[in-house]
């Protein structure tokens, strides 16, 4: 491949900024047609961003002789359904995370890409995004020693929609269509990380219940887990708090201090060390969230480099989270 022409499947709000203009900014990449059920919206973005060409079939654009990488930014339920088609038809592919709504579905994307050698990538980004680098390099560099244990706590309120009986929650908390609740869409990004940074989880238990029943998904998980290395984690998700009692915030412990950081909310890293000294460091995110993994695959695509994050590696995190609500 001498350059990557990209096809966006679903040009919904999650490409409006954290992804699409991205594909234009990289060397060696263009975004050449877009893709939307409704005509005029699909119409009105590719106005906005420049884009040649726009789509109402998936089809169409998967197909489209212009196109030789397809990026799937459609909710779950259709994430492995157009991955297949897209890579059956000779294209590369770039998803959305969750990677797919279940590990068999995984299983079956991976299958397809390497019976169709065409490459499989998941839009996993923090594993490049610079204050998620700056966290593994303290911990490669055992600024807090050895790892020993780590907690993350991911506590949000109800949304308005979820609560007003006039309205209709998201797709996000209806698992047919994205394999489970906010837990699946937000854990995901956090049990990828963390395996980038610690090496695979081999153990994960839980406990996933619906308790305020605004929705059909599942609003509280507790979990436990295990990596290969030793190093012991637990997690709790609640999606039903008070505004005031929003949290999110991740540590990891270690021998000789800790790491304290958010997953979402902020990009501030404090480290305390056991004698009491401190370092902070706030290192702002870039403007296209996605852009610095999306240089990634592009490189990879044109034979000058390698994605930290594929199918293979994308599979685990729905692997985990299926043993902690199962």
């Amino acid at each position: 491949m001498n350059h990557v022409n990209w096809g966006i499947i679903g040009c919904g709000n999650v490409t409006e900024k954290k992804s699409g203009p991205a594909f234009n900014k990289i060397e060696g990449s263009k975004l050449v047609a877009v893709m939307r059920r409704d005509a005029s919206k699909a119409e009105d973005y590719a106005r906005r961003h420049g884009v040649p060409k726009f789509h109402t079939d998936a089809t169409l654009l998967i197909n489209d002789p212009d196109v030789n990488a397809v990026y799937i930014a459609t909710p779950p339920d259709t994430h492995a359904k157009y991955a297949i088609e897209a890579m059956k038809a000779g294209k590369a592919v770039y998803v959305e995370k969750p990677m797919a709504r279940t590990t068999a579905e995984c299983e079956e994307m991976i299958r397809v890409s390497e019976e169709t050698g065409q490459p499989l990538f998941v839009a996993y980004y923090r594993r490049r995004l610079p204050v998620f680098l700056k966290i593994k390099e303290l911990v490669d560099n055992k600024v807090i020693g050895d790892v020993k244990y780590l907690h993350v706590q991911l506590h949000n309120p109800l949304r308005p929609e979820e609560i007003d009986p006039e309205q209709t929650p998201g797709w996000r908390v209806f698992p047919e269509i994205s394999g489970g609740g906010h837990f699946h869409d937000l854990a995901a990004h956090e049990f990828d990380y963390l395996e980038y940074l610690l090496g695979p989880i081999k153990e994960a238990k839980g406990i996933s219940i619906n308790q305020t029943g605004h929705y059909p998904a599942d609003d509280v998980v507790a979990a436990t887990f295990l990596f290969e290395s030793g190093v012991v984690g637990t997690g709790s998700w609640c999606f039903s708090v008070h505004e005031n009692l929003k949290t999110d915030t991740a540590v990891i412990i270690g021998s000789e201090g800790k790491i304290t950081f958010s997953f979402f909310e902020h990009q501030n890293i404090l480290v305390e060390k056991s004698d009491g000294s401190q370092q902070h460091f706030n290192i702002p995110h870039p403007e296209n969230i996605q852009q610095p993994l999306i240089q990634t695959i592009v490189d990879e695509l044109l034979g000058k480099g390698e994605s930290p994050s594929t199918g293979k590696t994308g599979i685990c995190s729905t692997m985990i989270m299926e043993w902690i609500t199962s």
